[in-house]
């Protein structure tokens, strides 16, 4: 048996290295980039760890019999799922390792934009002491809506970490029952309302089909004003062109961003230059004990898979 990690940004693999050896695995570490590489560094293993590399039909292929794969993180978009399935292979991810540092990541960027505090602090930086001509227009939180697009694990976080500011909350989720949003005191809507009505709208939706580039110009247009964008989820939700042009031309009054179509950030990107517009380099999941939970989580599914047992954290569908 071997337990192969395709690619990795860790200090170390001790953990995941340790779980292989107490199993009765060997153990292989590469630095794959393209799908060959990926293919070529899981041949025949039982066990595949996968951070960005690229896993596709290839690597389902060449993995053995009824093998594991296992992503490092909350999503796993560099997995051919369908491939996978097709070749007998178990998948799973890790969703919980960082729900709380995006949560609060989330937060904090929400609430620097309603309070205006990247205006307020460049406008002191330029000898500029007129708060009220920088902040306008500036709503208090117990008449702002506070919208969620996707109401799952992390944005129920979010929610339960503002709920002491007296935001209104709404939601638009497929998922979310009408019996569960009054009891958590949050108003469903359909998107194309949320968009309407929310002050400030934070992403917590996969990339679908039915969402990739959703917010695009003409849904922003759709928004108010004054209203902001939030997003620590997918950066494939938003045309980032469309959101840039939005921004310089007051459709919408800001954006706070951690997660973009292409990462990094590109330099040409107008994103970058685009007035209101807070920009974080996929910050959100990091504390200082995230990634030992991470690893640990992940040597954990490496025992189980080697004694037969599926995944903690099975992929959906």
């Amino acid at each position: 048996m071997r337990v192969a990690v395709t690619d990795w940004t860790f200090p170390t693999l001790d953990q995941e290295e340790r779980a292989a050896r107490e199993g009765g695995a060997d153990f292989s570490a590469h630095q794959a980039k393209s799908a060959e590489d990926v293919a070529q560094a899981v041949a025949g293993a039982r066990v595949a760890l996968v951070q960005f590399a690229p896993f596709g039909e290839a690597a389902a292929r060449a993995m053995a019999p009824g093998g594991t794969v296992i992503r490092y993180g909350v999503g796993y978009d560099n997995i051919d799922l369908a491939a996978a399935r097709a070749y007998g292979l178990k998948v799973g991810y890790v969703p919980d390792y960082c729900a709380d540092e995006v949560a609060e990541h989330t937060a904090a960027m929400a609430l620097a934009l309603l309070r205006k505090l990247p205006q307020l602090d460049a406008s002191v930086r330029a000898n500029d002491w007129a708060a009220v001509k920088v902040a306008r227009p500036l709503k208090p939180f117990s008449e702002t809506v506070f919208g969620f697009f996707g109401f799952g694990q992390i944005g129920r976080a979010v929610h339960a970490r503002l709920r002491g500011f007296g935001f209104r909350f709404a939601a638009a989720d497929p998922g979310l029952s009408t019996r569960d949003a009054e009891a958590l005191g949050v108003a469903l809507m359909g998107p194309e309302e949320l968009l309407r009505e929310a002050d400030v709208i934070s992403l917590h939706a996969p990339a679908t089909a039915e969402t990739r580039g959703y917010f695009n110009a003409a849904r922003l247009a759709t928004m108010r004003p004054h209203a902001v964008l939030v997003n620590s989820a997918r950066g494939q939700l938003i045309d980032e062109y469309d959101l840039a042009a939005a921004l310089r031309d007051g459709t919408i009054g800001g954006a706070a961003l951690d997660v973009f179509g292409a990462e990094p950030l590109p330099p040409g990107s107008p994103l970058r230059s685009a007035p209101n517009c807070l920009l974080t380099p996929h910050a959100a999941w990091y504390s200082d004990a995230a990634i030992g939970r991470l690893q640990s989580l992940v040597a954990e599914d490496v025992r189980r898979a080697l004694r037969g047992v599926g995944p903690r954290k099975p992929v959906p569908g």
